[in-house]
């Protein structure tokens, strides 16, 4: 049987010439035997394949590092990072590191905006003095009056000394904040002095206080030094204080008597509120009255310049303490809707999975609206895995509480689910609104980029991990979508207890991060951990790193913090939990948050606590890891350490 098939397979001579015909029949053949067989070789492997965690294998190697590096978090028992987000991807990218601030802020980086110095105050304030102020000091003549001299008259004697005068003085007289230049510069150069670890970038202008004469309410929009220097961390700060002022009775001068708490001077928080309508992206309302140096105007001119002139946007700024404008997008009408242009994601393995786990997936679909240059629907209600939650049950939380949708809604375009549908179901049938629906993740953002239909809604089945998200953007499609990660930074309501934390330690203190728990106990796999974190041990590692009564602050999951008590005699250790009032009932993040939740009270729960507990270890001037600083042990257990270290 075989010869006679290869006798008739083969060629024939017909003539003395070649059959051409068979020939190509039987290469044909051969090749489609080799196609039919690589067919069978693929999708036997496919059915033996178990694809990886999308989660931990990212994008670019670069990706991977930026998000498993630096600190895990402090308050669970599970050594889980917390995943950074777009403010901080830009500083962990900047050329200085932390390697700067570590070596005594001596490298220092180039600002596109100058911060204000004593220097830029005294120039201002000598601008608007008459010329004869300037002019150079005459002798003094000083007039003896007393009554010992005789009959009265009077001695004049020459000194080379200022000019004393009676001066009436009303010490009591109420203080003019808003229109005396000189309380002004008073003010600012004392917040300039009293703060020298802070980079001021503008000062408001000082506000009266009702009631009280001789206090005035100023803010000021600023960075810590070792932010602008060192990490380039773009983050700004807004801090408004309440200025305590007294007379001096020889010369009725003003002088600073104390200064107010963080965010004790109440009167000069501006809301920040928007002029459009509910809904609508709007500007805010320039501050026209607010100091800014000439060379600060200079450099701003410049940007706008440069950036109208190659037709870019303006970066964006983090300002955390600036009033949050967080209520959801309005489609202004009918004909607006209609003319959009949507995608929906519906299901999906990403529910009550990691925090991380959904940002990653949630980034891959933002990362597909924009591709398709779509505005994505998307559901405001996450699901809180029970790890974070002190109910130990998965709860459903608001989006707005975990991340800045002001600044999401400014730099996408995003509408909330339950608004769309509403919508939907008022126009769809009137307007002849059509979707375009699909299940399988294997038809592409390039296939969709030619589909005219209104809406494009991607349905994800049951079965992990090919329900999740993130699997739109891998393979062919991962070169071409890229995640938006600076679309999405933290809830300025979070960073602003970082703020607050970091000021009341007036942003000069040094951080450890000290890992225990069931690590310690297990010292199968971490043999030196718990002796390497005790409190001798302690001692004796930050000696020569952290100076004696400086601010530690401890970000650690070691539920008994009376541990540490024994580095109470040389330092000034605090933990999150000694600053709870933040978060408080009678607290300001209590009020504001509770009222997003339309009167239900918002717990500050574990992602929240890790958030906070690691952006604030993070700005230590010096900061201290377990794995890297404390102790041999790896990380994840014996033998688990990267061959580098």
């Amino acid at each position: 049987m075989l010869g006679r098939a290869a006798g008739m397979s083969a060629p024939r001579w017909r003539g003395g010439s070649l059959d051409l015909r068979a020939a190509l029949r039987s290469g044909g053949n051969l090749l489609f035997a080799l196609f039919v067989a690589a067919v069978l070789a693929f999708t036997l492997l496919a059915a033996v394949h178990s694809p990886d965690d999308p989660l931990l294998h990212p994008s670019s190697h670069q990706l991977t590092d930026f998000l498993t590096s630096s600190t895990s978090t402090s308050t669970f028992l599970t050594d889980d990072s917390v995943l950074r987000t777009g403010e901080d991807f830009n500083a962990s990218t900047s050329s200085g590191g932390i390697g700067a601030a570590e070596a005594g802020f001596e490298a220092e980086i180039k600002e596109a905006v100058p911060f204000i110095k004593l220097s830029d105050v005294a120039s201002e304030a000598e601008k608007t003095e008459p010329a004869a102020e300037k002019a150079e000091p005459e002798l003094a003549v000083t007039v003896d009056t007393d009554v010992g001299t005789g009959d009265g008259a009077a001695v004049a004697t020459t000194e080379e000394t200022p000019v004393t005068e009676a001066v009436s003085c009303d010490t009591e007289a109420p203080v003019d904040c808003t229109g005396d230049r000189d309380l002004f510069n008073l003010l600012m150069r004392s917040a300039i002095e009293r703060f020298p670890d802070l980079h001021f970038y503008r000062f408001g202008r000082p506000v009266a206080v009702p009631g009280s004469p001789m206090e005035c309410d100023l803010a000021w929009r600023f960075r810590p030094a070792a932010d602008a220097i060192g990490t380039g961390r773009t983050t700004y700060y807004k801090d408004y204080r309440r200025f305590m002022l007294t007379r001096d009775v020889n010369t009725c001068t003003l002088v600073v008597d104390s200064v107010g708490e963080y965010h004790s001077g109440v009167g000069a928080k501006r809301n920040g509120k928007r002029k459009g309508k509910k809904g609508k992206k709007g500007k805010r309302e320039a501050p026209v009255t607010d100091f800014v140096p000439a060379k600060t105007q200079v450099r701003l001119d410049e940007n706008t310049a440069n950036n109208e002139a190659a037709g870019a946007v303006a970066e964006p700024v983090f300002v955390v303490g600036e009033a949050v404008n967080d209520s959801l997008p309005v489609v202004a009408s009918e004909s607006e809707f209609s003319r959009g242009k949507y995608l929906i994601y519906m299901g999906g393995g990403e529910r009550c999975k990691s925090m991380n786990h959904f940002i990653w997936g949630f980034l891959c679909a933002l990362g597909e609206a924009q591709f398709l240059n779509r505005t994505l629907v998307m559901d405001l209600n996450v699901c809180l895995n029970g790890r974070y939650t002190s109910s130990g049950k998965d709860e459903d939380r608001d989006f707005r509480l975990y991340f800045d949708f002001e600044h999401l809604k400014e730099s996408a375009s995003v509408i909330d689910q339950s608004q769309f549908w509403q919508d939907w179901g008022k126009w769809q049938k009137k307007d002849r609104l059509k979707n375009f629906y699909t299940e399988d993740i294997r038809m592409t953002p390039m296939k969709l980029k030619d589909i005219k239909d209104t809406l494009i809604m991607r349905k994800f089945g049951n079965v992990e991990p090919d329900n999740y998200w993130s699997r739109v953007c891998e393979g062919q499609t991962e070169g071409v979508i890229k995640r938006p990660w600076h679309f999405l930074w933290k809830s300025r309501r979070l960073m602003e207890i970082v703020s607050a934390i970091s000021s009341r330690m007036n942003w000069d203190f040094d951080s450890v991060h000290v890992v225990r728990g069931e690590k310690a106990q297990n010292t199968q796999l971490w043999p030196n951990l718990d002796r390497d974190t005790s409190p001798e041990s302690l001692l004796m590692t930050l000696n020569d790193k952290v100076g004696a009564g400086r601010y530690l602050y401890i970000a650690t999951n070691e539920p008994d913090k009376s541990f540490f008590d024994p580095l109470n005699g040389k330092y000034k250790t605090r933990f999150l939990d000694d600053f709870n009032d933040l978060w408080a009932e009678n607290s300001e993040w209590f009020t504001e948050t509770k009222e997003l939740s339309n009167g239900k009270s918002v717990e500050f729960d574990g992602y929240m606590r890790v958030a906070v507990d690691t952006e604030v270890f993070l700005r230590g001037k010096r900061h201290l890891e377990t794995f890297n600083d404390l102790t041999r042990d790896c990380k994840d257990g014996v033998n688990t350490c990267p061959a580098s270290s």
